[in-house]
């Protein structure tokens, strides 16, 4: 059995006004819209990997809040599995780059439509199940 391909990403959220933001990522390479995740570096803890590629891939810094589910495929024959934490944006730009060129800040609902895969949807539910009430 070949060992799953390690990886790390975040459900980056946000509040405005009265209401939650999900960050999106637009990866012109696959042509789809997912989270920010990535491969984790050898020997990198999955925490510090899903925040490195939260910042790469978007410009911001996160504070990480719960552990969410993690996901698991298929990628071009081999497993994957992503290790994927709650976080709130904590400041930052997004800057377009080869690997993600456009990021979107989505209600939850309109995310959950925009993700083009639908095992990446349930994560949203996950999310707004640890998140604290407004202030």
């Amino acid at each position: 059995m070949t060992a799953p391909v390690r990886a790390a990403g975040c459900v980056l959220w946000r509040r405005r006004a009265d209401r939650v933001e999900i960050c999106l990522i637009h990866r012109p390479k696959y042509d789809d819209w997912s989270h920010p995740k990535g491969k984790l570096k050898r020997g990198e803890d999955r925490l510090a990997g899903a925040l490195r590629e939260v910042a790469e891939e978007t410009g911001h810094t996160a504070v990480p809040g719960t552990e969410l589910p993690t996901v698991r495929y298929l990628k071009d024959g081999r497993p994957k599995e992503v290790h994927y934490w709650a976080a709130e944006a904590a400041g930052g730009t997004f800057a377009p780059s080869e690997e993600v060129d456009r990021v979107l800040w989505l209600p939850p609902a309109e995310a959950r439509a925009l993700l083009t895969r639908p095992q990446d949807r349930p994560l949203i539910d996950a999310l707004l199940t640890t998140l604290p009430p407004p202030p």
